[in-house]
């Protein structure tokens, strides 16, 4: 039998959490509560969002209830390793818009032995998973759904609604191109 020991504790392990649900669901309210507190606990944090997302900011991550924090923009996920060598926790939000380089690159980080938080949409406006969300869920020590509330019914909801034509599955947008729906109040615009 092994004694639990100081010594025989894990040290330097890192992990993967992954924060996923649908627009307006806090997601990045949820990714930013965490990295403020490994601040608090003088953890040396790097935060990274893509360089796509400018609805609110061009420097910070900010969520749709108007949080914010400093974050590096990077246009691939690759370039987020030229940043973290000293970093003890990592922050990526809007993993969406990333490639699926981003699923190696957390590996990566957290084989290094950094805590690596991840918020991003796990459906795209007509429900289909998506990447590299699924990925990241399954090799995630940590995973948190996140929900927010049917605009229409009041339902929890898990669907980004997309109300203005488009067939492109990535359309930066915020609350005049999207709203939160349940299963059954959503539907895939024509």
């Amino acid at each position: 039998m092994i004694e639990h020991s100081p010594h025989l504790m894990p040290k330097n392990i890192g992990w993967i959490e992954v924060i996923a649900g649908c627009m307006f669901s806090g997601k990045t309210e949820e990714l930013i509560r965490r990295l403020r507190r490994a601040k608090i606990a003088k953890q040396n944090v790097k935060i990274f969002k893509p360089r796509i997302d400018v609805r609110y900011s061009t420097s910070d991550i900010v969520s749709h209830s108007e949080q914010s924090m400093p974050s590096i923009l990077v246009e691939s996920a690759k370039e987020i390793l030229e940043y973290t060598s000293e970093a003890q926790v990592v922050g990526i939000d809007e993993a969406q818009f990333f490639d699926m380089t981003l699923v190696d690159v957390c590996n990566q980080l957290a084989n290094e032995g950094k805590r690596v938080i991840v918020a991003g949409l796990d459906q795209d406006y007509r429900g289909i998973p998506f990447e590299p969300i699924p990925q990241l869920l399954a090799i995630a020590e940590y995973i948190t759904k996140t929900l927010a509330i049917c605009v229409v019914c009041g339902n929890p909801a898990d669907r980004t609604q997309r109300k203005v034509l488009s067939s492109e599955r990535v359309l930066v947008g915020a609350t005049e191109s999207y709203e939160a729906r349940c299963r059954k109040c959503h539907y895939i615009p024509e």
